[in-house]
C-alpha cells in the first residue's frame, strides 16, 4: 500500500487514465472493425476520416505506437481504394 498521500493521488490519477485510454482504444477498433465489413465504397471514404483522426489521436497520446497507427492508416486506404 502506498505510504504517501501523493503515491495515493498517483494511483488514482494512474487508474482513471488507464479507464480513459482503454475506453479509446476499444473504440477505435470498433470502428476499424466496422469499417472492414463495409461493402460500399462511398461510405467507406466517409468513415476513413474519422478513423484516420482517432488512430492519430492514439498515436500523438502513446495509447498505440505511431509506426503502427501508420501502418493500420496504410492498410484501411488500401482496403477502401480496392471497393
Amino acid at each position: 500500500m502506498a505510504n504517501h498521500k501523493s503515491a495515493l493521488k498517483r494511483i488514482r490519477s494512474n487508474e482513471a487514465k488507464r479507464v480513459r485510454n482503454k475506453y479509446q482504444h476499444k473504440t477505435t477498433r470498433n470502428a476499424i472493425r466496422k469499417f472492414r465489413e463495409l461493402t460500399d465504397k462511398k461510405e467507406a471514404e466517409a468513415m476513413l476520416p474519422s478513423i484516420f483522426g482517432m488512430l492519430d489521436k492514439l498515436a500523438k497520446r502513446n495509447i498505440i505506437h505511431k509506426n503502427k497507427a501508420a501502418n493500420l492508416k496504410s492498410g484501411l486506404k488500401v482496403q477502401a481504394s480496392k471497393m
